[in-house]
């Protein structure tokens, strides 16, 4: 099929435009790779049933052969014929080698533990060899980012309005501090993610007729794939559908940190805000009819992503619900959970772009802070007043900004005039009178809660990355 004959934006307009992209990801999220994963449990059940003495290495080894072999489009012709997507992958199998292995493929599975299995493994590879890997990238370009304006001083907003002062570099840390403790928590379900080979209704009917310890089988061939069975081995014909469930969470849980900085710097780059913009590049055009423009898209298209994507957790819940040992009510509805996963890391590498292009304002910061720098005094004049001791001291400040507006002067010019305040405001230390004097001195441990920030999450992403070796 041609690229704009399909009919998911992701293929044809965002994964699927950019070549370098679409490779990267589809060893682990096309159907194709899908099969292959599938044919690997097959071919791994096999020789976990030579582990055990059921039939020899030799029918193993066939097995491991001719998998690689087996294509998406062969088995998809033989669903075609036979109407079931498992027999069709072992059909094909068996047609690959000889009569004497035939009888070993799929023996003692049902459907579920291949497809489980083969779902958990992919997903698990996918996360460990991309989406922890790119998203740990993103992560470093933050904590440059952030060390780099460490004592770039900036006006907070709370409710969209001028607040206190603190530094660009602070606000980035937050940020750099919420990604990394997602990139733990994305480890983490991604390393308990289960598979299973205990038939057609999770209790070893069929293995219990072969061994006392069908458990120990279910172990052989999960080890071999990198994976852990349930806790105490209890299922029905399905893996128990939390593991994937907290994978799914901790992606989307991490989308919506991706959403919520783009929309941060979306509102940063307002004309009347214009704190950050993009470097200036001649051969892109932000308006189809506005020459001036400079448009912040890709933390618009994040945002528009994650809102198309953040429901789908939902689907996620109700694919959790089956009826007793199984039915099929999760089976066309589950195969959309690999869009979640790919149009995340598409916003981790669209992230990761526009941060090469960020175009910070430290002047248009300054400037921006200068216009409140009158009013935004007025919280360190009230716990000033009130650490000295002076009664009312809120109350007393809120009629000292009244007078602002009334009279046109700062607050810091109110301030020494009061005769009231006079015998307080001699306790000031030099710090003290230095805040009062220049807000942009009233930053907290900003630089110092930033750099701590970046160490601690630079040492902790370090060790991810060395989990995944």
């Amino acid at each position: 099929m041609e690229l704009f004959e399909a009919v998911s934006p992701l293929d044809f307009r965002y994964y699927g435009a950019n070549p370098a992209f679409m490779e990267k990801l589809l060893p682990y999220v096309s159907e194709a790779a899908y099969v292959k994963y599938q044919a690997k449990v097959e071919a791994a059940l096999v020789r976990t049933l030579a582990n055990n003495n059921v039939c020899s290495h030799e029918i193993a080894d066939q097995v491991e052969k001719a998998i690689d072999h087996v294509t998406a489009e062969e088995v998809y012709e033989e669903q075609a014929r036979i109407r079931h997507n498992i027999r069709s992958l072992v059909n094909v199998i068996r047609r690959k080698i000889s009569p004497e292995a035939r009888p070993y493929v799929h023996l003692f599975a049902t459907s579920a533990d291949i497809l489980d299995t083969a779902t958990a493994m992919r997903f698990k590879d996918l996360t460990k060899k991309v989406i922890l890997p790119d998203l740990i990238s993103l992560e470093k370009q933050l904590i440059e980012l952030a060390c780099e304006h460490a004592e770039t001083v900036q006006i907070g907003r709370t409710h969209g309005q001028h607040a206190e002062p603190i530094t660009f570099g602070y606000a980035i840390a937050l940020y750099v501090s919420r990604i990394g403790n997602r990139i733990e928590l994305i480890d983490q379900m991604n390393q308990n993610l289960r598979g299973q080979f205990s038939g057609a209704v999770g209790a070893f009917n069929g293995l219990s007729m072969i061994s006392e310890n069908p458990e120990q089988i279910e172990l052989d061939l999960l080890n071999q794939l990198g994976l852990k069975p349930s806790d105490t081995h209890t299922s029905t014909q399905c893996v128990e559908p939390e593991f994937i469930s907290d994978l799914a969470y901790a992606i989307t849980s991490a989308y919506t940190v991706l959403a919520n900085f783009s929309d941060d710097m979306r509102h940063l780059f307002r004309t009347e805000i214009a704190e950050v913009s993009k470097k200036y590049d001649s051969k892109l055009v932000g308006s189809s009819t506005m020459p001036h423009k400079i448009n912040p898209e890709a933390f618009e298209n994040i945002k528009s992503l994650w809102k198309a994507f953040v429901p789908r957790m939902q689907t996620v819940f109700t694919d959790s619900i089956l009826e007793h040992q199984r039915d099929l009510t999760n089976s066309a509805s589950s195969r959309f959970l690999t869009e979640l996963f790919v149009a995340f890391d598409y916003s981790i590498y669209r992230l990761s772009r526009v941060l090469k292009e960020i175009d910070v304002k430290v002047d248009q910061m300054r400037k921006n802070l200068d216009l409140s720098a009158g009013n935004t005094v007025a919280e360190p004049i009230y716990l000033l007043l009130a650490y000295y001791g002076f009664p009312e001291a809120y109350d007393h400040t809120r009629k000292l900004v009244a007078q602002v507006h009334e009279t046109g002067q700062t607050l810091t010019e109110l301030l020494w005039k009061d005769p009231d305040l006079r015998p307080f405001l001699e306790n000031l230390t030099d710090k003290q009178r230095d805040v009062l004097r220049d807000p942009s001195a009233y930053i907290g441990t900003s630089v110092n809660r930033t750099h701590a920030t970046c160490t601690e999450w630079g040492l902790r992403i370090e060790e991810t990355l060395a989990n995944q070796t």
